[in-house]
């Protein structure tokens, strides 16, 4: 049976990949990284880490025992730590997954606070709008809008956000304000090409969900120039309300069908079952709950 040494040398390997660089995360020798590595791999009896002078990458092995292991060998620090009475004190990498446009916005200021607060605790954001497999990415919890397909994770819910149609004044001005979804049939609307259903917008329309078809003569896989092109009078555009919060505010964009919202779409916070007695992940939540504003988005 290998030693916890050799699986935490093996861990700081792959995710930093350099025997150097792990050495110097665990404060132990260069050659005593490498003894762990060649250990491990002698008891498992295949390569795990394939190793040039400039990187360490792991082998399709050594990629599946890292994800294996990892949660297993912090839920055991974490139990070492609680035996030493030093649980309290958060220490580590935390590894936080989030949307592109939400994580920098409302996600970095709690994290600012955080580190602040528990200055041992490193962070890692990791930004993307997939719905990423924590396991396979590594990460200790994400930050998830629209609904949830059923898993083994854990979830809390931390509000909803609106959906909203909006133009700029240049362009109703110059073509008027739709009074009922249906009547974008007659406007220009700017779609978002990668959605599942380009072209169809989701309302309330007498009390029921429903989809009503769009066009329009400019379109973009990407939200960003959908907002330029909105403020420019090209069109309509529709997305989450706190992605444009700022434009309305300031007046270059309006709103508009706002009787005619769709269910406000809901965000979650989801980790692995299990880990929320890690220190560093439990204080991070506590604080994601009681920090992160919502209202009104």
């Amino acid at each position: 049976m290998s030693r916890i040494d050799d699986f935490e040398a093996f861990i700081a390997v792959i995710e930093l990949g350099s025997l150097t660089a792990a050495a110097r995360r665990l404060n132990r020798s260069l050659q005593s990284i490498s003894r762990s590595l060649a250990t491990l791999e002698d008891s498992v009896g295949v390569e795990l880490v394939h190793r040039t002078t400039r990187r360490s990458t792991p082998s399709e092995a050594g990629a599946a025992l890292f994800h294996r292991i990892k949660p297993a060998i912090e839920e055991i620090n974490e139990a070492r730590l609680q035996a030493a009475n030093q649980r309290s004190e958060p220490s580590g990498i935390l590894r936080v997954g989030a949307p592109v446009l939400f994580g920098p916005d409302f996600l970095v200021p709690v994290i600012a606070d955080y580190m602040r607060t528990y200055p041992r605790v490193e962070v890692d954001l990791q930004l993307s709008d997939g719905f990423v497999d924590l396991g396979a990415e590594g990460l200790d919890l994400a930050i998830r809008i629209g609904n949830l397909p059923d898993s083994s994770l854990q979830a809390k819910r931390l509000g909803a956000l609106r959906r909203v149609v909006f133009g700029a004044p240049s362009y109703f001005a110059h073509r008027g304000r739709p009074a009922h979804p249906f009547e974008l049939n007659a406007h220009s609307c700017i779609v978002r090409t990668v959605d599942e259903r380009p072209g169809e917008w989701m309302f309330q329309i007498e009390g029921k969900p429903r989809a009503v078809k769009v066009a329009g003569a400019f379109r973009s896989n990407l939200m960003t120039p959908i907002y330029a092109a909105a403020i420019h009078g090209l069109g309509l555009g529709y997305s989450p309300l706190w992605q444009i919060r700022h434009l309305v505010d300031e007046g270059r964009l309006e709103l508009v069908l706002t009787e005619f919202e769709p269910a406000p779409v809901p965000i979650h916070t989801l980790w692995p079952e299990g880990r929320s007695s890690s220190a560093k992940l439990r204080t991070f939540l506590d604080m994601l709950a009681s920090r992160l504003q919502l209202k009104n988005l």
